[in-house]
């Protein structure tokens, strides 16, 4: 049970809530003003006695004068508070922040985990568990749930957005929102649950992780140092994979706020700019309870909310295990809509019939997917380190379960990489691969730059490589996954230049902190690719705040260590070849030995591969970063071609570019720089990056052309 706050500190905040003065509940209550002013002080407390009287005074129950767990419902009511408009006429279109990212679960998982894992207690050595329910009101349920979030206070918003911010992103959003809810009857609702978490700690207005989430923008604070998250930028996606812009708020305190810990309710409205009833306002508001010490007593704060009102607001947490539970109203995923699903029976039900779940269940899908890839190392433990995470994902509707809650096993996602990360945990490494099963180790150095833009290496920071054979579970093979000290994978990379005939593997690198509190400059290295990473964390390369922090070439020793680790995996899986196989491999590109009884085809049109679409981009290290898409000519057997990268010139023969990466997507492979294509297929794609040092002149100032050569392209 949940202890009550002292007495003078809850006196006061009733009174304040009532708008009611000390000396005017003295006089009610036949008392001297300084009695109540004792009281309030802490130097004393009333009489058993005296408690019903200032329960009739506050308009409550003596229990909940005797318990202290709760405010009174007196005075003034939970309400919304609408920001006003800017006094200079300023105005927005929506909340910037939520434009970093996508509406897709799969984004939100990824950032919403990366911040229950920053504020995982870490004293009790115990994972963070986050859970996340799918639940769709329809009917009853909805009408219910509409009452509780005051709707009738927001329509008026709601429309005015429909009518005056149409022509705008957000507008147009909000509007389908709301009117997918009406016509179709129905409302998603999507939370996220921690537990074993610090919770929203802090006052509602100062400096602390409360008002970092729920009032102000672009504003970091998070518990650790190898915390995930830098920017500020993740909540964002909260709000941004709602439909109606609403969350709701409900956070279990691991410090006491005010003297408690449980039920700390608030929920934030992000709509753009709107007139309603003569009125502009500015676009956030707030669901809580309005503050007297404020002006007008208009602005409002988070408030101690009662189970009942937590449980209609669908707020409802386990336990009183510290953590926060945020609820999306109006959650959608417009990524999934692009989606077919790898099995579309699995929406409908045992007689054939679509059973209306389809989008909760497409929802489901993604959403255990997105944590089996992104974060399977950190829910894998062994030797003497535990799990960091736990995740699970279920499926409601009305309250009735439409799929079982699902635990994410992250050997039954990534069984190959959670196989090398237990064998480095246990010690079971090798320095061969000689077996199956095996995980092979070895150690690839991060060359540390010094901060400020000084010369020369501050230190070598051993990286750990971990390379084992890939099985069928694990999704495109030869790839390696890098990650750091919060276990969540940053960076997702092909291996280039591997010859044809390697066996399939999977490649974990580990550095920073991820690669043991032991290794060497684990936490400078920690630091420094932390600042490496963009918002969305995905990757490591050019960053300001790496160019402020250190140099504008301090990237350049994440592009080396990038060549260390390729170089590392090769002398792990590549066999070395005989003298005598690379004589037979010369002889037989020069003879050519027909089939008996092989008529050579006759074919009309091009016989030759054509380019059919290309994207290209300027990488952080500099290169070209290229995807082509290549159409194929119908015959049996298409001749390899070798792409060719150059500068486009004014004038004269068009500067040649060397490659530092190509590989092959779809429909062909990559032999010695050439593509060789797969027999009776229609189209392939293949990608590559160029080397930044073959390049003339700054990437910025050049154009590309790519062209396919037949052979060896020379």
């Amino acid at each position: 049970m949940e202890a009550g706050e002292d007495f003078g500190p809850w006196l006061a905040r009733q009174l304040r809530i009532a708008n009611k003065t000390q000396a005017e509940l003295a006089e009610e209550l036949g008392l001297t003003r300084a009695a109540v002013s004792a009281w309030i002080t802490k130097r004393s407390v009333p009489r058993p006695t005296v408690m019903g009287e200032i329960a009739k005074a506050l308009g409550t129950d003596l229990g909940t004068v005797h318990t202290r767990t709760t405010d009174t419902r007196a005075g003034l009511p939970v309400t919304w508070y609408h920001r006003p408009g800017y006094q200079d006429g300023g105005r927005d279109g929506g909340n910037a922040a939520a434009f970093a990212f996508d509406a897709d679960v799969q984004v939100l998982a990824r950032e919403t985990c990366q911040n229950s894992l920053d504020e995982r207690l870490v004293k009790n050595g115990r994972p963070v568990r986050v859970r996340y329910t799918i639940h769709e009101l329809t009917g009853e349920a909805l009408e219910a749930f509409r009452a509780a979030v005051l709707w009738d206070e927001l329509q008026p918003h709601y429309q005015a957005v429909s009518e005056f911010a149409a022509d705008q992103k957000v507008g147009r959003v909000v509007d389908a929102g709301v009117r997918d809810m009406f016509e179709k009857g129905r409302l998603i609702l999507l939370r996220i649950d921690d537990y074993n978490a610090s919770g929203l700690t802090g006052d509602d207005y100062d400096d602390g992780k409360f008002a970092a989430v729920v009032r102000r923008q672009l504003e970091s604070l998070k518990s650790g140092r190898g915390a995930g998250g830098s920017y500020g930028l993740g909540k964002a996606t909260l709000w941004a994979t709602s439909a109606l812009g609403m969350v709701l708020i409900n956070s279990t305190l691991s410090d006491p706020h005010e003297g408690r810990t449980e039920r700390r309710v608030i929920g934030r409205l992000e709509l753009p700019w709107r007139f309603v009833d003569g009125n502009p306002y500015a676009g956030p508001a707030w669901l809580g309870r309005p503050d007297p010490e404020t002006a007008g007593a208009e602005v409002v704060r988070s408030w101690w909310a009662d189970e009942e009102t937590v449980e209609r607001l669908h707020l409802t947490r386990d336990s009183d295990e510290p953590g926060t539970s945020f609820l999306i109203v109006g959650a959608h995923d417009v990524a999934s809509l692009d989606q077919s699903g790898p099995d579309p029976a699995a929406d409908e039900d045992e007689n054939g019939s679509d059973d209306g779940t389809r989008d909760v269940r497409a929802m489901h899908r993604r959403l255990v997917e997105a944590l089996g890839r992104d974060f399977w190392a950190a829910m894998t433990g062994g030797g003497s380190r535990l799990p960091l995470l736990e995740t699970s994902v279920r499926t409601l509707r009305n309250g009735e379960v439409v799929i079982e809650e699902e635990k994410v096993d992250p050997s039954d996602k990534q069984p190959s990489r959670t196989r090398a990360l237990r064998a480095f945990y246990d010690g079971t490494t090798v320095d061969r691969l000689t077996e199956a099963g095996q995980v092979a180790l070895r150690t690839v150095p991060l060359r540390l730059p010094w901060s400020g833009g000084g010369r020369g290496t501050l230190g070598i920071h051993p990286g750990v490589l971990l390379v084992t054979a890939a099985e069928d579970d694990d999704g495109v093979p030869n790839q390696v996954h890098s990650l750091r000290g919060n276990r969540m994978t940053i960076r997702k990379s092909g291996v280039s230049g591997l010859p044809l005939g390697v066996n399939p593997f999977q490649a974990v690198l580990l550095v920073g902190r991820a690669a043991g509190e032991s290794a060497a400059f684990a936490e400078e290295a920690e630091e420094f690719l932390r600042a490496a990473e963009p918002p969305e964390h995905d990757r490591w390369g050019q960053t300001e705040e790496l160019t402020l922090r250190w140099s504008h070439t301090a990237h350049h020793r994440i592009a080396r260590l990038t060549t260390e680790v390729n170089a590392a995996v090769k002398g792990l899986v590549v066999r070395p070849r005989s003298a005598g196989a690379q004589e037979s491999a010369k002889l037989r590109k020069k003879l050519t030995v027909p089939r008996k009884g092989a008529v050579p085809k006759r074919v009309s049109g091009p016989a030759q591969p054509e380019l059919d679409g290309l994207d290209a981009e300027i990488g952080a290290g500099g290169e070209w970063r290229i995807t082509a898409e290549v159409k194929l000519p119908r015959v049996d057997e298409v001749p390899a071609m070798t792409p060719v990268v150059l500068l486009d010139v004014r004038s004269g023969s068009r500067p040649r570019l060397d490659w530092a990466e190509l590989v092959a997507v779809e429909g062909c492979e990559v032999d010695d720089g050439m593509l060789r294509f797969t027999p009776r297929v229609r189209r392939a794609v293949f990608r590559g990056a160029t080397d930044a040092t073959s390049h003339p002149v700054r990437t910025e100032l050049t154009r590309l052309v790519l062209e396919l050569r037949a052979g060896t392209g020379e």
